[in-house]
Parts: structure tokens; C-alpha cells; sequence
């Protein structure tokens, strides 16, 4: 015997849990998937901003979708459009975090020829030497008198020492200028607000000439210094390059010490 089937007022569809725990599961998949692109897309912003208009362009063209999907599509279709939609856009963000970044400019400095570079200037044909640009302000003590050497080798000295530390004496640099003078240096990695006082150049003064023999002493520092510093160096013949003075030795559009030591031409002694 046919038993009837019962149907429901109206003729709506009947309640299904299983169907209904699995747009649950297909709406939690993508709420997790939305949660994880959005933390790639923050990521990726940070480093390539261009990309998250690209991610918020996505995130626009989900909307009619979704808004079309609640009157002609099931509410499991819609998750899937959306779960794809958002996986697409996670992939891109992923690969631009994965592109690796482009190399940074190298800076070629140009050298100011005199006459203290005769027979100094590159062969023909030569490749001329790029120098990258130096941020002081990231150097510590020992890098910056590394940084002080290199220009130093860079202007055409010879014998070109790093000799700072421990019982140094007040010579951090030791190098032999082009025209074969001695270059003694020592350096001051100072914070901007923290001058050299007259207490530095004294302690300096006291071995430059006496202890390392120099014929051109000079104090390099990434601060500046006080007027008593200022006052004792011009005495001692010491040469005082600050912040502006040592970058612009180190952009090529300033002198370098021995020359300023050159065109004065004047000893002196401590």
C-alpha cells in the first residue's frame, strides 16, 4: 500500500541539518579564509602599497556577486564564489611579498681632480668605482672609522690603517695623503645633540703630532662641535670636520682633509 507523503504548507522545502551544517562549514571556511587575507593584505601593504588597492578592487567585484548569489544562487554557491574570489587575491598578495626587492641605487662620486692628484687619475677605459651611500647615523664607533678609511682610500691615500680601540692613543685613522704627507684622524661617532667639547680635542691634540707624527690632524665627527673645541683646534692647527663638512667630503662636493691642510700651508704644534 502507497503511503502518503506529507508535504509542507506552501510547498517550502523541508529542514535539513545535514544541509544546513554544511553551509555552516562552507560560511566558517570562508570567514577564516577572509581573516588570513586580510592579514596578508596588512603585510603586503606595509611593503608595496599598490597591492592592496588591487586586494580592495577584488574585494569590491565579491559584492554584486554576493548580492546576486541570495536571490539566484544557494547559500553553499555563493560560499564557494567567495572562497575562491578571496583565495585568488591571497595569492597575489603572497607572491608580491615573495618578489624580491629591487637592489638600491649605487651612487657614483665624483672626484674633484687638483693638483694633489697628478698621476693619480684611473687608466683609460677604466670602470669608474661606485660607492654606495653611507648613513652615518646607522654606523657604531667601529664602522664609522671604517667608513672614514674608505674615504680616505677612495681620495688616493696610501697605507691606509684603522687603528682605533684600546690604547690608540687619539689616532683612529692612519694614512699617507697623495702628495705623501702624513694623515693622522681620529673619529667621533656622536649623537647629533652630543658636541665634541675641548676635552676631545685636547686629549687629540696632545698625541697627533708629538706621539703619531703627523703633518695633517684632523677630528671627524657626525655632530658638531663647541666654540672652546673650535677656539683650542685653530691653535693646534687641528682641522675640525662636522656633520656638514664630512658630508660633503663624502658626496665628492667638499674637500678632503689634506687638501683644506694644503691650501692653508700653515704648522703648528701643541
Amino acid at each position: 500500500m502507497t503511503m502518503p507523503v506529507r508535504r509542507t504548507e506552501g510547498g517550502r522545502r523541508r529542514f535539513s541539518l545535514r544541509a544546513t551544517a554544511l553551509d555552516c562549514g562552507l560560511i566558517a571556511l570562508a570567514v577564516c579564509i577572509l581573516g588570513f587575507a586580510l592579514r596578508t593584505a596588512a603585510a603586503a601593504a606595509e611593503r608595496r602599497p599598490v597591492w592592496m588597492v588591487i586586494l580592495c578592487l577584488l574585494a569590491a567585484a565579491c559584492v554584486p556577486a554576493l548580492r546576486r548569489g541570495r536571490r539566484h544562487v544557494s547559500a553553499a554557491r555563493t560560499a564557494r564564489r567567495a572562497a575562491a574570489a578571496l583565495e585568488a587575491g591571497t595569492g597575489t598578495a603572497l607572491e608580491a611579498l615573495q618578489a624580491p626587492a629591487a637592489p638600491a641605487a649605487s651612487l657614483f662620486v665624483p672626484h674633484q681632480a687638483g693638483p694633489r692628484d697628478a698621476g693619480t687619475a684611473p687608466a683609460e677605459g677604466q670602470e669608474p668605482t661606485l660607492v654606495q651611500p653611507v648613513d652615518y647615523d646607522a654606523l657604531d664607533a667601529d664602522e664609522f672609522e671604517q667608513a672614514v678609511a674608505a674615504l680616505c682610500e677612495r681620495d688616493g691615500c696610501a697605507g691606509v690603517e684603522v687603528v682605533g680601540g684600546a690604547g690608540d692613543l687619539g689616532a683612529d685613522v692612519l694614512a699617507v695623503a697623495p702628495d705623501g704627507r702624513r694623515v693622522v684622524i681620529q673619529c667621533k661617532r656622536y649623537a647629533e645633540g652630543h658636541r665634541v667639547g675641548s676635552q676631545d680635542l685636547q686629549r687629540f691634540g696632545g698625541t697627533c703630532y708629538t706621539v703619531h707624527e703627523a703633518d695633517v690632524a684632523a677630528l671627524v665627527t657626525t655632530s658638531d662641535f663647541t666654540a672652546p673645541a673650535v677656539e683650542y683646534a685653530a691653535q693646534c692647527g687641528i682641522l675640525c670636520l662636522d656633520r656638514a663638512a664630512l658630508q660633503a667630503w663624502s658626496d665628492g662636493t667638499g674637500p678632503a682633509p689634506w687638501t683644506v691642510a694644503e691650501v692653508t700651508g700653515e704648522e703648528f704644534t701643541c
